[in-house]
């Protein structure tokens, strides 16, 4: 089974939507024309929503194989775990019973969450917005001699499936943070779930975002203020956005979740575990020991 693209912007309406698949050569041609510039500005500014997914798509596209080299041995294959603290699906079970539920995972990147739920009985979707990340599932699969996960490329703000299409869905650490209108994305988790059907994901723990992102001693010291929402963006020599991440207190996303129609069900802060010596990125057994680096929001659909 090939990758099924709906290229999709927030700001699109469905009936305009392009459904034709995006074969390796456009892939290619996009890539030319989208080189990820030397010497980006990180900088503190409003990003919209077409602006922040076109930045998403290309920079997962032009550093997939970068992350998959990097983190592809921690995230396994077929693991589901939902953070670099590494706490797995298997121990926490946040989503209950999998077996012969139908799934969908917004942000899947290779797809390793939803290949360790096809082995477990369930019927898992992989969405990304990057061709290039769902290229690595496909790799994996053929590399294995297992049927591929199906893979959506598509916007999780714009899901391109029909009203209470699955029983669950799932994120981990994928989507959530690279959305400007998250209101909007968990409306439509709300809309293609069945009722009672849980929604789970991971995201940076938002009082992370009053520190610098450092592994280190210095990002031991509150710099910023945590109710600043002002998304950070990187952005290249003509102010185009690269890179965008948009940051939510958690009583945002409380109240997002519930006007979407969702109950908070837990809210699963993992410590650092002991024995665990592995950085990624400002991840750290210092840090980490410390204060807490992931949030993960429990809800159930009503």
């Amino acid at each position: 089974m090939g990758i099924v693209t709906v290229a999709t912007t927030p700001q699109s309406p469905l009936h305009d939507l392009d459904t034709s698949p995006a074969g390796a050569d456009e892939f290619e041609e996009e890539e030319q024309e989208e080189q990820e510039e030397d010497g980006d500005d990180a900088v503190r500014r409003e990003a919209g929503a077409g602006e922040s997914s076109r930045a998403s798509r290309h920079w997962w596209d032009r550093n997939a194989d970068e992350y998959q080299d990097e983190h592809g041995e921690f995230l396994g294959d077929a693991r589901f775990t939902w953070c670099p603290e590494g706490l797995d699906e298997a121990d926490a079970r946040l989503l209950g019973e999998v077996a012969g539920k139908d799934v969908l995972e917004l942000g899947a990147g290779a797809a390793q969450c939803s290949r360790w739920l096809a082995a477990r009985g369930a019927r898992p979707v992989a969405l990304d917005i990057s061709y290039r990340q769902l290229q690595h599932s496909l790799r994996i699969d053929l590399g294995r001699g297992t049927v591929p996960v199906p893979v959506v490329q598509a916007d999780a703000a714009v899901l391109p499936f029909a009203d209470a299409s699955f029983d669950l869905a799932c994120s981990a650490y994928g989507a959530v943070p690279f959305s400007a209108d998250t209101e909007r994305l968990m409306r439509e988790v709300h809309r293609v779930l069945r009722p009672g059907g849980r929604w789970v994901f991971s995201v940076t723990h938002p009082i992370r975002w009053a520190f610098p992102d450092e592994p280190g001693v210095e990002g031991l010291t509150a710099m910023s203020s945590y109710f600043d929402r002002t998304p950070y963006v990187e952005q290249d020599e003509n102010g185009h956005a690269t890179y965008v991440e948009h940051h939510r207190t958690l009583g945002d996303r409380v109240r997002e979740l519930v006007a979407a129609g969702f109950r908070l069900v837990d809210l699963v802060e993992p410590e650092w575990p002991a024995g665990l010596e592995q950085e990624w990125g400002g991840w750290s057994p210092l840090r980490g020991r410390l204060i807490p680096g992931t949030a993960i929001f429990v809800t159930e659909r009503g």
